[in-house]
């Protein structure tokens, strides 16, 4: 499926750089004269990763496609098992992102329940057109999370998160969720850069000076480089 750019797809830019930067980003966020604040507590972000089984959403990330899509079904809080939550199409098409997001209140995961089970529970859970991505993409590749802190903008156009302490848990040929054999991964800090397209001049000048650089990044991908011991 290849969904068409909506209205109000967003632009984002990531950086990439080590954990023990944190704290001097922060700092610059703070002294910015943006004026960053925090909307939202800080929060663990916690994520299943579907694909086809020849991994095509894999390959399409990988190559860098023009239009791609991941799938993942996304839960907040210290629960490594699948909670309430959101079924996420994250769409990217060129330099503009977006998500369709399907929300998942009664969906449970308990630690006798297997794959399937969980994949009953959450197509009892949403509509027709978020059955046809999760049949499309039904292979449970892996879990991964992390710790999440929000800042934006006083005039709120721009929006930032970090992401530290990523973990992930091969899910690939395993009936039940492993959530104990975490794969190895490098111990990086993952910022994010958020605006409307419109935006993109005002984002540009409010970024300069960052102490981080640009990098072209993917969870999916590290995580996946990760399990297969890349």
């Amino acid at each position: 499926m290849r969904p068409v750019i909506p209205g109000d797809a967003r632009m984002e830019i990531k950086f990439v750089a080590r954990e023990v930067h944190r704290p001097r980003l922060v700092n610059w966020l703070a002294m910015h004269p943006a004026g960053f604040k925090s909307p939202y507590p800080d929060r663990k972000v916690n994520n299943v990763y579907f694909d086809t089984h020849g991994y095509y959403a894999h390959a399409q990330n990988l190559s860098g496609a023009s239009a791609r899509v991941k799938l993942r079904y996304r839960w907040y809080g210290e629960s490594c098992e699948p909670a309430a939550g959101v079924l996420e199409v994250k769409c990217k098409r060129n330099y503009f992102g977006w998500k369709l997001r399907f929300k998942c209140p009664d969906v449970e995961m308990g630690p006798q329940d297997d794959w399937r089970q969980f994949q009953r529970s959450l197509s009892a859970d949403i509509p027709l057109d978020g059955r046809i991505w999760l049949n499309t993409y039904p292979f449970p590749v892996m879990i991964n999370r992390y710790f999440r802190q929000y800042f934006v903008s006083a005039d709120e156009k721009v929006r930032v998160t970090i992401d530290t302490g990523q973990a992930v848990w091969d899910q690939r040929l395993k009936a039940r969720p492993n959530y104990t054999l975490a794969a190895n991964l490098p111990k990086s800090m993952v910022v994010e850069v958020k605006f409307d397209r419109h935006d993109r001049d005002l984002a540009s000048s409010i970024i300069q000076g960052i102490p981080i650089r640009v990098s072209r990044h993917s969870k999916y991908i590290t995580g996946m480089n990760a399990i297969n011991g890349r």
